[in-house]
């Protein structure tokens, strides 16, 4: 079982494009009386590199390290902090970090000049919630200079056609609706679609979660937080290098 650590170097973020609409971030922040929308150093920033009283890495060699994902990593506010960052994930060459932008447009403005095609313990999702936003985004990070590229439909709030873009350059396309009382409907046939666009290319499809309000039938169904990733499991999509019901 992979090792996972969460870390969140800087906290808050911006609201971009129509995902972020319902943003989590926000909702939790809201809840505790806080501005989602200023932006903050946390006093995590330097966990990667922190040891415990025994000498030991707090986050461990292999681990798979979620990162900033209360924030953007190519967040502008970030701009001054990034290269202290890029540094860290440098020095810890056997840790794999992955981020979520909605900012690809940013990014070869953000990397450290030592990138080249990209460090190999980076991992890098790119968030593509509508046709719109997939349509400016694809170009951009199909380009990138990533070594690992990962298609993000989450929240997914319209069709996609992502067919003309999708191949062997992506690692897997993640697909799910949207979580929270206010959440918009994320519809089964959407779902389907995609799955199937990535079958044709041959790219590994995870269908991760259903969201708080799925449409399957033509009914809808509002599904508690804690079954929107087992009720997404039970549809059987998923797929990868064993193929069809890979869960992992």
């Amino acid at each position: 079982m992979t090792v996972t650590a969460n870390w969140n170097p800087w906290h808050g973020c911006h609201k971009w494009s129509a995902g972020c609409q319902n943003c989590y971030v926000y909702r939790s922040d809201t809840r505790h009386g806080r501005d989602a929308s200023a932006v903050y150093r946390t006093g995590d920033f330097d966990l990667p590199v922190r040891k415990n009283r025994q000498g030991e890495w707090k986050v461990p060699d292999h681990a798979l390290c979620w990162t900033c994902f209360t924030s953007d990593f190519l967040l502008e506010d970030a701009d001054p902090w990034r290269a202290e960052a890029w540094e860290m994930i440098r020095r810890r060459e056997e840790v794999t970090f992955f981020f979520i932008t909605k900012r690809i447009s940013r990014l070869t403005d953000c990397l450290p000049d030592d990138w080249g095609d990209g460090y190999p313990n980076v991992q890098v999702g790119c968030t593509m919630e509508n046709q719109a936003e997939a349509d400016k985004r694809m170009p951009l990070f199909i380009d990138a200079p990533i070594r690992t590229k990962i298609i993000v439909c989450e929240p997914l709030l319209t069709p996609l056609d992502l067919s003309p873009w999708l191949g062997p350059w992506f690692s897997r396309l993640v697909a799910g609706g949207e979580s929270g009382e206010e959440a918009r409907p994320c519809r089964f046939e959407w779902i389907l679609s995609l799955r199937d666009q990535c079958d044709k290319a041959g790219v590994p499809f995870w269908f991760k979660q259903t969201g708080a309000r799925f449409v399957k039938d033509g009914r809808l169904y509002r599904i508690p937080r804690r079954l929107q990733h087992s009720q997404a499991r039970k549809a059987g999509l998923n797929t990868g290098p064993q193929g069809r019901n890979n869960t992992q």
